[in-house]
């Protein structure tokens, strides 16, 4: 593992996280059309080849697809590291800019909060819209900034700490596209697992996400806590987590909440209809204040990771 390797592989993992949020703060990657465009015809391609319906079948389309971009990645990676560190550095911060999406769905969370600042509530019932892909056309302004937030705390785990866990936890960028590649196919397949068309084709691709995503959930909630308020994180973790729909998702939200004294989950107006949920979190009802301390959260858990890579490496050099 590189956490618990050599002072210079820790080193080298601290130097291409930041080197690679930084460049992407800077020049955010259109992944659309350089990364999700590619995956979806990919997963086309194995659809047309393997999907009849049954779930085994599902296995193997996503063991295909798992074990050549790991298996590409690792020979690429250990040929630059036999040649240079540097250069097996540089391939980690590339395929960290092209894994890692801190700012792929930001863009909506900060124009929905200027929206709600300005006002302009159906601008930010539209943005909220196209962010989940459903009509909030009735939602009022708390609503709104309290599925931002949901959004925001699901897609800063999914696009950033769920890749630098396993990121850490296997060699060189192995474990970010291992964990981005799964996190693909459970949006693509996952969730249309059981669709009359699509059959039990997407059940191995949502197990499989599942198991690779329980480490770096409850890692990530525990971080919100420790940044947040850690009391009533840790509370809301214990006590709501399971009344969610998508446990891990639940976990996420309810540390997220109670981390953030702010109140997620609830009733929801969702294309002409009221679609009933759990409260997860605690205090406030939800506004654009609460969508700047979520921010707030996101980055000071990011420091937080940060400052234990660092804590690590130094260790790693004095145990040395």
């Amino acid at each position: 593992m590189d956490i618990l390797g050599s002072p210079g592989l820790c080193r080298m993992t601290l130097f291409s996280l930041i080197v690679a949020l930084l460049i992407e703060q800077l020049r955010p990657l259109p992944a659309g059309r350089v990364v999700h465009a590619p995956l979806k015809m990919f997963a086309r391609f194995l659809e047309d080849r393997f999907n009849d319906g049954e779930a085994r079948h599902g296995a193997v389309a996503w063991w295909v697809a798992i074990l050549t971009a790991c298996l590409v990645t690792a020979l690429i990676y250990f040929v630059l590291l036999s040649v240079h560190p540097l250069l097996a550095a540089l391939f980690n911060v590339v395929v960290l800019y092209l894994t890692m999406g801190f700012r792929q769905v930001s863009h909506f969370f900060t124009d929905i909060q200027l929206a709600l600042r300005m006002g302009e509530l159906p601008r930010a019932r539209q943005l909220i819209g196209e962010w989940r892909g459903a009509s909030h056309d009735q939602s009022g302004s708390s609503e709104i900034a309290r599925l931002a937030i949901e959004e925001g705390l699901l897609a800063s785990h999914r696009n950033v700490f769920g890749v630098v866990v396993w990121f850490v936890l296997l060699p060189g960028p192995i474990g970010a596209v291992l964990y981005r590649m799964a996190s693909f196919f459970d949006d693509a397949w996952g969730r249309r697992s059981g669709d009359q068309e699509f059959g039990q084709f997407g059940d191995f691709a949502k197990k499989a996400f599942g198991v690779l995503d329980w480490v770096p959930v409850r890692l990530t909630a525990a971080a919100f806590s420790i940044v947040g308020d850690f009391e009533d994180g840790v509370h809301c973790w214990r006590t709501q987590a399971n009344q969610w729909k998508n446990k891990a998702s639940g976990i996420l939200l309810a540390s997220g909440g109670g981390a953030l004294g702010v109140r997620l989950g609830m009733p929801i107006h969702e294309s002409g209809e009221v679609l009933e949920r759990p409260e997860m979190g605690v205090g406030d009802d939800a506004d654009a204040e609460f969508m700047q301390s979520t921010v707030g959260l996101v980055w000071r858990t990011l420091v937080l990771v940060f400052l234990v890579l660092a804590l690590l490496g130094v260790a790693g050099w004095v145990g040395n």
